[in-house]
């Protein structure tokens, strides 16, 4: 594990350069869902796959990027799904960003997740490893350096609803205004990775995008996003559901499959699985 930990942190080095000095245009190609990619996008893709393929203990990757999984060393033994650049729409307007990683033993399944691993690319570049435990570190100069282990509290102030409301079932939208009605605060920037961080390191709250009528099957990629957060915030101290149940408990058919998901402190969780019991 320590060989792909390293892979990693080298693939971020060089991906916040890439973001700091590469082309943030359009390219001419269309990722797996239909997305025209950013050069930034293909660049980053490329970056994580030229680091994996020195790691001879990974036996297979996939990527949000590409359509179908690459192996890399017939003997290896770790499976890898990642998303390059979540959120790199936001790159033009100066957003954070993120690049998500979920690791995976004998063959991909949220049953076969050993450890997942996400970067944020903001003011600080940021990396949250989950194995045992949830551990923050941060990049300085060109090390990675721990910071500190991390921990959600039963209960927290942060609403993040994802997905266009005009899309939402009615009793979604309810209980996304009962929060605030609570006092919970609206922290919701469109990328996945930094408002999943900052519920974690605010303590916790919720982080919701619901089936829509638009997507009935949910927007988020399983293999990709869904499951790697919600190995972290299980291992955080909190939880992760589709409304009803438990994330890690769901199966795959395609690696680009998605699913509704729920991330949250206990607290907030509960309130979802109350809600959507009823409908």
């Amino acid at each position: 594990m320590t060989d792909i930990f390293s892979a990693i942190q080298r693939s971020a080095i060089r991906i916040k350069d890439a973001i700091d000095t590469k082309d943030i245009g359009y390219s001419q190609q269309e990722n797996s869902s239909g997305e025209t990619q950013l050069q930034l996008d293909i660049k980053c893709d490329m970056i994580i796959e030229e680091e994996f393929s020195n790691v001879a203990s990974i036996h297979t990757i996939a990527s949000e990027e590409k359509e179908h999984a690459v192996m890399l060393h017939e003997n290896g033994k770790y499976f890898i799904a990642y998303d390059p650049l979540d959120g790199s729409s936001l790159i033009d307007v100066n957003l954070s960003v993120g690049s998500i990683f979920g690791i995976y033993e004998n063959a991909f399944g949220a049953q076969n997740m050993v450890a997942s691993c996400y970067v944020v690319f903001g003011p600080r570049v940021e990396m949250v490893f989950a194995h045992n435990k949830v551990k923050m570190h941060l990049l300085q100069g060109k090390e990675f350096e721990f910071v500190k282990e991390v921990r959600l509290n039963e209960k927290g102030k942060l609403n993040a609803p994802g997905g266009t409301q005009q899309n939402w079932k009615s009793y979604h939208k309810e209980m996304v205004d009962s929060f605030f009605a609570e006092g919970y605060r609206l922290r919701y920037s469109g990328g996945m990775v930094p408002d999943l961080h900052q519920i974690l390191l605010k303590g916790g709250g919720l982080f919701s995008y619901p089936a829509t009528s638009d997507k009935p099957k949910g927007k988020l990629r399983r293999l990709f996003e869904v499951f790697p957060f919600a190995f972290i915030f299980k291992k955080a101290g909190g939880e992760a559901i589709d409304g009803k149940e438990d994330l890690m408990g769901l199966a795959y058919a395609d690696i680009h499959d998605t699913s509704p998901c729920f991330f949250g402190s206990r607290y907030e969780v509960q309130r979802v699985k109350e809600v959507y019991a009823n409908n």
